[in-house]
């Protein structure tokens, strides 16, 4: 049986790697995604169950690439969990104006990881 995809795009390397490691460890087939302007594209490519997105991004706005997703017909549907450090908590309103379907801190995100994609799963 293949395994559900999860795709997670990150700049910081110890926290993307530790949710890779996690959805492995639960299950997944995890993807990293580290060029943000390309998610779009990869994102229609591969149909991911879920996709997690770091919402501080130096290469530009992740909340503008969430949007995209959000209005395109390939890719509305895919729940998108963000997540920040506390000091990112500027970030959450224009994540939930894009579309983003969960927001979370990283560490609640890495203490609750199957939680929380039972609970996005579950909207969607």
């Amino acid at each position: 049986m293949t395994k559900p995809l999860a795709m997670v795009f990150y700049e910081r390397l110890l926290l993307g790697s530790q949710l890779v490691n996690r959805l492995t460890d639960i299950g997944y087939r995890a993807q990293s995604l580290s060029d943000l302007a390309t998610v779009p594209a990869i994102v229609r490519k591969e149909k991911p169950l879920v996709l997690l997105m770091d919402l501080f991004s130096a290469q530009g706005s992740v909340a503008e690439v969430i949007a995209t997703l959000k209005q395109s017909g390939e890719t509305a549907h895919i729940p998108i969990i963000g997540f920040t450090a506390k000091e990112g908590e500027r970030l959450h309103p224009e994540a939930v104006g894009a579309g983003v379907d969960m927001v979370a801190f990283d560490e609640a995100l890495l203490r609750q990881l199957p939680e929380m994609l039972e609970q996005v799963l579950l909207c969607e």
